[in-house]
């Protein structure tokens, strides 16, 4: 049986000799192949299948390493799954190229697609030993493994294992048609192109395909620097990678790559001087092993991960996300980021100076910079290593682009200015302080908002009380505040009145339409608070991107890391969520920027006057507390950029008091203008520190170009100073609270009519005591609210 399968291999390498020596054509000899080696039916469907093949082959771009680039050209991460690095010809050495052709195809140059002195060879060993000799040269070599090397890249293991596949019938026509394909390759390409394809492609063990990166991993040179012994060496790999890997089959490989010097001498590549030198060379390995892909490993590991996240939303690297990722790993990508190392070392230094790395107080903190006009995230940082492992300082999630986000608190107060100026607002319109008709669990003054200062949609359930108190000092009832002295000291009532006359669901349409949603992805909560006080979770890049867009003048673009993708051969991919719009005015944008920039200049504000940038730098911005001081933010821009701060718990939200914090002792509840503001103004004075001063746009349409911010001592105080207003006497009345933050939105009946005109704004008369009642909503336990 054994004598029988031997005689068949050599028939069917004598009728393809043959075929070919009667110049029947190459094509036509292939045809015969499969006829000579079986019989029948299966020789019919053999030729019927050869005849259905095409014949055309391309030499298509080879799996390799992407990089990801920051923004000074550094490499922040190399995704692949396949450890290559295409190399031209001209960058690979003569004695690799040589070495390379000497031990799998030593005709290489002389004969075509088919090799008629191979075949001899291969009957020759087949007839006279037990072996089952070959005859495929090296472009055959290449199309089968570049067949297989496709398959692997679209996951298709079962095509992969096909193609190199030697049994039966299928196996014969298999052959067949990468020798049409071999034949079709030698007809479009030259040698050189052919065997750098090769060189290119094949895998030398050790997870390296290709020469440079074997060269790189086993000797730490490039391909064009590899030496004669070095590239016998590598050459001599192929054959059995898996078994002659040099760091763990010191011995094999050596007397391989011996064998291919020989081989070299004998086809008088080399002299036998510089044979028997290579020869008695030892291995000198210097091992530069394989670093890992991962952007687990980058210094800058959670901006890495949000490129990938990013990249994995574009259409151009493919269909889904899977085929985009596959792209990645294996297409060869040049991924030009906007990412700043420098501003990014300075957010780290910034944020770990205030908030150390795994304090007593479990603290987090984190910070985003966004460039207005163009949404490209400039750098991002926060207070903890990454680590998939956990533990005190590190964590594998983004705090400023990822996860649920945070509660935003009284920044949140921007989309209400917003939308009063797109409704005709001026900075300067009055609003009255509404009666404190309640107290806040803490025994604070409060107003009790209802159903019929926000009916529908986004309002309040008929019977649905919103207790709302104001932080000390408590301004007056009754007393006529400024959009400009509100925001300045953020003052609750005030704005909860506003949005209660602009209508809920408008000032919720402006926060949506600035791309500001929940962590997960969806609309904020359709609720007052969470509306007009930042009770839903946000990320700080979609808030700092929302702020960034006032401060290009009202120009909005969706946040994204990414500048440019250039694919392996060069050629400019597109970028898609890319686009910017208009969404308000330049007097709108102009506007709300003279509103904010009170935030920082007003001494009465919850700045305190005391972040006043560098250089006399115009700066606009917002403070943001959240219940118990759970979380705080501060988020403010200058023409160049936009920055969030966030400081809080980032596992599960938890109240900050009297805690201390880089030996610093705050006592009593923490403020946003107290702790978050601070590293503000330390990220941003840094990250300007050299670039040129800038204005904002005034109302009227002209940019000063030399006139600095007011200083708090030139800031003219409030017209309507607040005054202290004592709270109501707790013996007499039960105070209305307000629901938790997490309570759900109200949703109302069907049979309830949606309304966006504002509501009445007849003022109810004043009053010290807030009147008796005898339903409550549910009570919250805990510290005041704090929405500074």
């Amino acid at each position: 049986m054994r004598v029988a399968s031997r005689l068949g291999t050599v028939f069917s390498l004598l009728g393809a000799f043959v075929a070919t020596a009667v110049a029947m054509g190459l094509i036509v000899a292939c045809l015969f192949l499969p006829a000579i080696g079986a019989a029948g039916q299966a020789t019919n469907g053999g030729v019927k299948l050869f005849n259905d093949m095409p014949g055309s082959f391309a030499m298509n771009p080879l799996a390799q390493q992407s990089r990801i680039l920051a923004s000074d050209g550094s490499v922040l991460a190399t995704p692949f799954n396949q450890n290559r690095i295409v190399v031209p010809f001209s960058k690979i050495s003569k004695s690799m190229k040589h070495a390379q052709v000497a031990i799998e195809d030593e005709r290489f140059y002389h004969h075509g697609a088919l090799d008629s002195r191979g075949l001899f060879r291969a009957i020759g060993s087949n007839v006279f030993s037990n072996g089952t000799q070959g005859a495929s040269t090296l472009t055959q070599q290449y199309v089968k493994i570049a067949i297989q090397n496709e398959a692997i890249n679209s996951g298709n293991t079962a095509q992969a294992q096909k193609a190199v596949s030697r049994t039966g019938m299928e196996g014969y026509v298999r052959k067949i048609q990468q020798l049409k394909y071999a034949v079709s390759l030698e007809q479009k390409y030259t040698k050189d192109q052919i065997l750098d394809g090769y060189l290119n492609l094949v895998y030398y063990g050790g997870q390296a395909y290709g020469v440079e990166a074997a060269a790189r991993q086993y000797f730490g040179v490039h391909a064009s620097q590899l030496n004669l012994p070095q590239s016998a060496l590598l050459a001599g790999i192929v054959n059995e990678p898996g078994n002659l890997d040099p760091f763990t089959n010191a011995a094999g490989a050596t007397a391989r790559r011996n064998v291919v010097l020989s081989k070299m001498y004998q086809q008088k590549m080399i002299t036998r001087a510089q044979m028997i030198s290579a020869q008695n060379t030892k291995l000198k390995l210097n091992p530069h092993p394989l670093q890992s892909n991962s952007c687990a490993n980058s210094k800058y590991a959670y901006f890495c991960y949000y490129v990938i996240d990013w990249l994995q939303t574009q259409p151009s690297l493919g269909k889904n996300p899977k085929e985009r990722m596959a792209t990645l790993e294996s297409g060869g990508l040049t991924i030009q980021t906007s990412f700043s190392p420098k501003m990014a070392n300075i957010i780290d230094k910034q944020v770990r100076q205030k908030v150390p790395q795994g304090n007593k107080e479990g603290i987090d903190s984190a910070g985003v910079i966004v460039q207005p006009g163009t949404g490209l995230v400039l750098a991002s940082g926060q207070n903890t290593t990454y680590s998939n492992a956990g533990g005190n300082g590190k964590s594998a999630s983004d705090f400023t682009v990822s996860g649920r986000g945070y509660a935003y608190g009284s920044t949140a107060k921007i989309f209400a200015v917003i939308t009063a100026l797109e409704h005709g607002w001026s900075p300067e319109k009055k609003i009255q302080v509404p009666v404190y008709n309640a107290q806040s669990k803490a025994g604070a003054p409060a107003h009790a908002f209802t159903h019929e200062d926000f009916p529908g949609q986004c309002g309040l359930g008929r019977g649905e009380k919103w207790v709302l108190p104001n932080d000390k000092p408590y301004p007056q009832a009754g007393q006529d505040w400024s959009i400009t002295d509100a925001t300045a000291q953020s003052v609750n009532t005030i704005f909860a009145t506003m949005v209660s006359k602009l209508g809920a669901c408008n000032v919720m349409k402006t926060t949506t339409k600035f791309g500001v949603k929940d962590g997960v992805g969806s609309t904020i909560s359709a609720s007052p608070a969470s509306i007009t006080l930042g009770t839903s979770n946000v990320t700080p890049v979609d808030l700092a991107n929302a702020y960034a867009t006032v401060a290009s003048g009202g120009m909005y673009c969706p946040p994204h890391p990414v500048v440019a993708i250039k694919d392996g051969s060069g050629k400019k991919l597109k970028l898609s969520g890319t686009k910017c719009k208009r969404l308000i005015s330049k007097k709108v944008a102009a506007e709300t920027s003279k509103i904010f920039e009170s935030v920082l200049t007003d001494p009465k504000g919850t700045t305190h006057g005391d972040i006043l940038l560098a250089g006399d730098r115009q700066a606009a911005g917002k403070t943001g507390t959240e219940d118990g001081s759970a979380n705080i933010w501060f988020v403010g821009y200058t023409p160049q950029i936009a920055t969030a701060v966030w400081v809080g718990h980032h596992e599960a939200p938890k109240y900050m008091k009297d805690i201390t914090l880089a030996g610093h002792f705050y006592k009593g509840y923490v403020f946003a203008g107290d702790l978050a503001a601070p590293i503000w103004k330390g990220i941003m004075d840094q990250a300007l520190k050299g670039q040129p001063i800038k204005h904002f746009m005034k109302p009227d349409g002209t940019t000063p170009k030399d006139s600095p911010s007011p200083k708090t001592s030139d800031k003219t105080t409030t017209s309507n100073p607040p005054t202290f207003y004592p709270p109501p006497a707790t013996s007499t009345t039960q105070a209305y609270v307000p629901p938790p933050a997490t309570t759900r939105a109200y949703v109302p009946p069907p049979t309830t009519t949606t309304t966006t005109q504002p509501p009445k704004t007849t003022q109810p008369p004043v009053t010290t005591q807030p009147p008796p009642t005898k339903t409550a909503p549910p009570k919250q336990t805990g510290p005041p609210p704090k929405t500074k």
